[in-house]
Order: C-alpha cells, then sequence, then structure tokens
C-alpha cells in the first residue's frame, strides 16, 4: 500500500491509495518524538499490508531553524578554517545596524586545518602525512564533536587528499559529511556550509530515519521508506539519513508539487502556491508555460548557504497557531512562535495563548461543531475567556480577533509579494492555490489585497503537500565543476554523473532517465545561469541572461562552469475522475447559517458541508466550506463553484 505522510506543526497529514481510490487520514503531531505519529499512521492504515511510505519531514528544517544541530568539527586545508565563519561577509539587513547574524553552527574550537594543497587545476601540491592526519584525528576525539565536516580546498577539482583524511577520520566512528560526494563544486564557502550544515543534522535526522525505518520494518519486514527531498522528488531513507541537507524543505516542496500537480488537472498553468499550516505558510510561484516548478542551486537557510537543489520556496512565520502577544509598548504582534500541537491554540482544549486559529474561531469562521469533520469540537467559550484577559486595550475581544487576523495576512501578503512582484511578475496573471488546514481560510483575503483575480481550492487541501509527496517521482541529482569553454568535450563528465545515478537506482531495482543541463556565464562573470544541454545551450543561455538581466552579448566569451545531472524515475500515476457538471447552487450541502464577522460587520453566513457539494455547484459569499481537512471562507462579493474534479473555484463577483 503506497502512503504518503507529511509531518506538520499541528497536524501529521497521511494521504494513501486503497483499491485506486485515495484516502485521507489526520493525526495530531507528535512533537517530542515526530515518528510516532508517522508509525501510529501507518499501522492505523497499513496494519495488514505491506506499507511503501513517502515522508515529508520537518526535522531537518527545525533544527536548523532552532539551532538544535550536532556538535560539528569542521575540517579543512589549513588557514582556511574561519571560512564557514567568515562567509562572504554581507550584510543580510544594510539598514539594520542592530542586526545580529545567527551564530556559526560550527564554534571556533572545533574548526581544524589540514596541511595540504591541492591545485585549482586539480595537481596535488602537498599530501598530509600520517602522522598529521593520526594528530587530527586525536584532536577531533577530544572536542566533544558529535559529526564532521570535510571541504578541503579544491577537492572539487582532485579529491586524492580529501579521500586521504576522510579514511582517516572514518576510524572516530562518527557521522562523516564529504565535500566531493555531497558538493564537488568550486566556492569554497558555499560548499564548505553545504557540508557543514549536512554534518550539523545528520545524527538527528539519521536517528529520526533509522528509528521510523525500525518501526516499518516492525509492522512489515518488506516495507519500503523514501523521503521527499527539497527539490521536489524522493530519495531513499538512506541517503537521506546520509544527506540531510536535501530535505531541509521536504514538506513544503511537497505541497508545490501537489499545488502544480491539481492546477494542471483544473486547467491553471500559472499559479501562486499558498500553503498556510499550523506554524508557518509557505509560497511559491509555478509558470507551467516556463516548465513548471523550479529548482534553485542558490539557497539561503536560517542564514545559511546550502548549494543543492531546492525549490524556490518563500517561508514565514505564520499560521494557525501562530501566537498573538502584546510588547512593552502595548503594539500586538502575531508570530513567528508557535502553539504546535501541544498546547495547541485555546479553543483545542489544551492551549492558554490566544492564537491565529482562536481568532477566527472568535469571528465565527471555524465551526465549532464540524473542525476535523467533527471528530475534534472547539471550546469557543474557553477561547473567549482566554482572549478576553490577553486583549489588553482593545475594545472587543472581536476587535483582539480581527486585529490578530489582519497582522497575519499582512505577513502572508509580504511573502506573496516577494516571489511576485519583488521579481517582475503581476499575481493578476495567476491563480492562487490555496491549501493546508488553514490556507483556505484567509486565500480570499491574499487574493483581493494582491488583485488576483481567482482561488482554487483543491480536493483535501489540508492534505495537498501529503498528496504532492505521493505523487512526486523518484530523483537523484549531480554536478561537477568543469571550468571548460563551449567548444570543449562535455561528454565524458556527463557520462560520469549518469552512472553514479544509474547505480544509485540500481541498488533500489529502478532505472531513471538522465536530463543534462549546463551552469553557463560570461568570462568573468561572478555567477552562472543554468540551462539545458545541447547544440542549442549558447542561445538558450543568451536568453535566459536577457530575461534575467535585461541585455545580452553574443560576441563574448561564454564558459561552461558546471555540468549537472538529474536521473528521474516517474511516479507511479494516479488517475483523477473528472465528473459531468450540473446546475446547482449548492443547497443540498447547506447544513446551517450563522452571523460571520466580516470587516467588522455581522453577516449572514451559509455554512456548506464540503463532502456533500456536488460538480456545478455554485454559490455566493459570505459561504464557510467546512471539510475533514480544512476550512474555506468565500468573502463577500466573491463566487464559489465546484469543477468536475471537485475542487472549489473562487472567483471575484
Amino acid at each position: 500500500m503506497k502512503i504518503a505522510i507529511d509531518t506538520g506543526g499541528t497536524f501529521t497529514d497521511c494521504v494513501y491509495l486503497e483499491d485506486g481510490a485515495l484516502r485521507l487520514l489526520k493525526i495530531f503531531s507528535t512533537p517530542e518524538e515526530p515518528g510516532n505519529a508517522v508509525l501510529q499512521a501507518v499501522r492505523d492504515i497499513a496494519a495488514s499490508s505491506i506499507p511503501e511510505v513517502r515522508h515529508g519531514t520537518t526535522v531537518g528544517t527545525n533544527a536548523m531553524l532552532e539551532r538544535k544541530g550536532a556538535r560539528v568539527a569542521f575540517v579543512t586545508t589549513a588557514g582556511f578554517e574561519d571560512t564557514i565563519a567568515i562567509g562572504r561577509q554581507a550584510r543580510m539587513n544594510l539598514y539594520d545596524w542592530f542586526a545580529t547574524p545567527p551564530p556559526c553552527i560550527v564554534p571556533a574550537e572545533l574548526r581544524f586545518g589540514v596541511k595540504e594543497r591541492t591545485s585549482a587545476q586539480g595537481t596535488v601540491l602537498r599530501r598530509p602525512t600520517a602522522a598529521e592526519l593520526e594528530a587530527l584525528r586525536e584532536r577531533i576525539r577530544a572536542s566533544g564533536a558529535e559529526a564532521v565536516a570535510l571541504s578541503l580546498l579544491f577537492s572539487f577539482a582532485n579529491p586524492e587528499n580529501e579521500i586521504a583524511v576522510s579514511d582517516e577520520l572514518k576510524k572516530l566512528d562518527l557521522p562523516l559529511s564529504v565535500s566531493h560526494v555531497i558538493l564537488p563544486e568550486f566556492r569554497e564557502y558555499e560548499r564548505a556550509s553545504t557540508v557543514a550544515v549536512n554534518a550539523y543534522l545528520a545524527p538527528r535526522v539519521g536517528n529520526y530515519l533509522s528509528a521510523i525505518e525500525t518501526g516499518l520494518r516492525g509492522i512489515s519486514a518488506d516495507a519500503r521508506f523514501e523521503v521527499m527531498q527539497s527539490s521536489g522528488g524522493t530519495i531513499s531513507a538512506r541517503l537521506a539519513s546520509e544527506q540531510p541537507v536535501r530535505t531541509v524543505l521536504s514538506g513544503p516542496a511537497g505541497g508545490v508539487m501537489g499545488a502544480y500537480f491539481v492546477a494542471q488537472l483544473a486547467g491553471f498553468n500559472k499559479i501562486i502556491a499558498f500553503d498556510m499550516g499550523g506554524t508557518s505558510t509557505d509560497v511559491a510561484l509555478v509558470d507551467a508555460n516556463a516548465g513548471g516548478p523550479k529548482a534553485t542551486n542558490e539557497s539561503l537557510f536560517s542564514g545559511m548557504p546550502i548549494r543543492v537543489p531546492m525549490l524556490d520556496i518563500h517561508t514565514v512565520g505564520a499560521g494557525g497557531g501562530s501566537l498573538a502577544r502584546f510588547d512593552e509598548a502595548g503594539i500586538l504582534h502575531v508570530g513567528p512562535q508557535s502553539a504546535g500541537a501541544d498546547p495547541g491554540p485555546i479553543g483545542y482544549g489544551r492551549g492558554t495563548q490566544p492564537t491565529v486559529s482562536d481568532a477566527n474561531l472568535i469571528l465565527g469562521r471555524l465551526d465549532p461543531d464540524h473542525f476535523l469533520g467533527g471528530s475534534l469540537l472547539l471550546d469557543a467559550e474557553r477561547a473567549r475567556a482566554y482572549m478576553e484577559r490577553a486583549r489588553q486595550g482593545m475594545a472587543s475581544v472581536e476587535e483582539f480577533a480581527d486585529g490578530i487576523i489582519r497582522l497575519a495576512e499582512a505577513a502572508m501578503e509580504k511573502a506573496i509579494r516577494v516571489i511576485s512582484v519583488e521579481r517582475g511578475y503581476d499575481p493578476r496573471e495567476f491563480t492562487l492555490v490555496a491549501f493546508g488546514g488553514a490556507g483556505p481560510l484567509h486565500a480570499c483575503a491574499q487574493a483581493k489585497a494582491l488583485k488576483i483575480p481567482c482561488v482554487l481550492v483543491p480536493r483535501m487541501p489540508g492534505a495537498l503537500s501529503a498528496l504532492g509527496i505521493l505523487l512526486a517521482d523518484t530523483v537523484r541529482d549531480y554536478s561537477k565543476t568543469v571550468m571548460l569553454n563551449t567548444n570543449s568535450n562535455l561528454e565524458p563528465h556527463f557520462a560520469e554523473l549518469e552512472k553514479l545515478g544509474a547505480e544509485a537506482l540500481r541498488n533500489q531495482g529502478v532505472r531513471g532517465v538522465a536530463n543534462r543541463t549546463l551552469d553557463m556565464r560570461y568570462a568573468g562573470q561572478g555567477y552562472e545561469l543554468n540551462v539545458p544541454a545541447g547544440a542549442a545551450m549558447l542561445q538558450d543561455f543568451h536568453q535566459a541572461h536577457q530575461r534575467r538581466y535585461g541585455h545580452a552579448d553574443e560576441s563574448r566569451t561564454v564558459e561552461v562552469v558546471n555540468v549537472r545531472v538529474r536521473v528521474t524515475v516517474p511516479a507511479v500515476a494516479v488517475e483523477f475522475p473528472r465528473s459531468p457538471l450540473r446546475d446547482g447552487n449548492g443547497r443540498q450541502a447547506a447544513i446551517k447559517s450563522s452571523k460571520v464577522i466580516f470587516g467588522g460587520k455581522h453577516l449572514d453566513t451559509v455554512f456548506y458541508d464540503r463532502d456533500r457539494l456536488q460538480p456545478g455547484d455554485r454559490f455566493a459569499g459570505p459561504a464557510i466550506v467546512t471539510e475533514y481537512s480544512a476550512t474555506t471562507v468565500v468573502a463577500p462579493g466573491w463566487v464559489a463553484t465546484v469543477d468536475g474534479y471537485q475542487n472549489i473555484v473562487i472567483e471575484a463577483g
């Protein structure tokens, strides 16, 4: 049985195939031991079958954000020990004189130098002696390090010295991250940072995945286990344990892939994915006309550069569980701190601090009796009592709740502007795909603020990330710095990378299809653009340069910096039946009418049961649509239509 599981801050979402049909299960996350919720879900779903589990994990993400990774010993060429802390000396907040960058994940006492040198052309100029390597090993042993990151200067050109050092450090029996294996590319700081992050996450992520794999073997000896990468494809749990740096955006990547798939099916090619969960909101812009979801090799995560393929996703700390508080000056703030699954929002029965979900409950936008399909009864009176105590100078609890919502929505609007307006895209040309447990609650407000004409709320929106993981291809990415002119023979380099991919997939019993790309630049430039390899690569590069920078010069010399290969095993197709449309107004799905606050006004609002809506049903806002995985708000002035795939399409009236 195929099962996809996405662990979030509040809920763990599971999508699985049973008799060819998609099924959904949501259970509370277990923050102290996230793997417990994963294993419980598998037991509930596949206790008597062989599970094939795909998992989107936030363990690595949280370890980086909270700076709770391992003590890492960083080993590099003597004289370059502090490159990991010095970085590029770029000020991330140019006009904030009090901005303090997060501390380096490798403290000064855990940085070690090796007396070795390899030239930029790959010639070994000095080899470390056996005595020097033994002394290095013992110094690291005495340091109390829990993992080791090894990144020697120019090891991408010739890894001979790095192999010798790694052979010695393996004797420590600690997780060892080696740069020529993880990232054989130039730029010593970015390579060192990527390898250091990998080592920082390896013990925690490795133990987590190992515990789940052991638990799955207890359910079925033949269970299979894969993990979602940040690039939008899956890898084996074993590789994810060795290279956890590839999973820091594991869950959000599943959401983008799910949104892209559903939107394509519904006929929308240009989308903005809007994923609001319990802890954060993730947004991404996808244009099917330009090739679909794009991965970037230049990402900054929690202050650290990471040079592995990652979907271009922007995250803000605004979710349903985001906490509201007043500062010493009496100013209201929302997030990034979250109530999480424990204690959760006040209305869930255990929390005591106001959250975005509590504000929605007070405004009437969450139905206390139909939340999670009625499996969780919300306590509106409890939420009101605690918010009454916390409202300070606000005139009423309702005004307090409205202020919380407006601040959260302002943060989300800013995030969408970052990936659209600030990059030259007009949001009015896109459709907002709203998902996550809380995304459909706030979609109309975001669309109105950004003049987006249409909102698409997929079927099972609260589990779309899990659906994306279920539908994702199995992917392996490989790269290599070559520094060659465009007339050079690149075939041997591509063949080398393709061989690595074929061998890795052969061990899993599958075969993939290789896709070749190049990082190219004008000679003398400091940054590259990625284009498909082939006869048209020069023309493609000039066009890409024109799009990105507004100019191109076909007379200038172009060089190939990196060669890249992506080996893909397509996922098994899942059929989504389309139903014929009928003329309907959704009346058969109406469950009640109640007063809901919009813009400070109490408006009569019809509540609908989404499971009873039929394709072709059309109704106007204000309306609330309840279902097991999420709640959708159709704001006043907007009109909702159910399409043939049971998506809700909401358009400005």
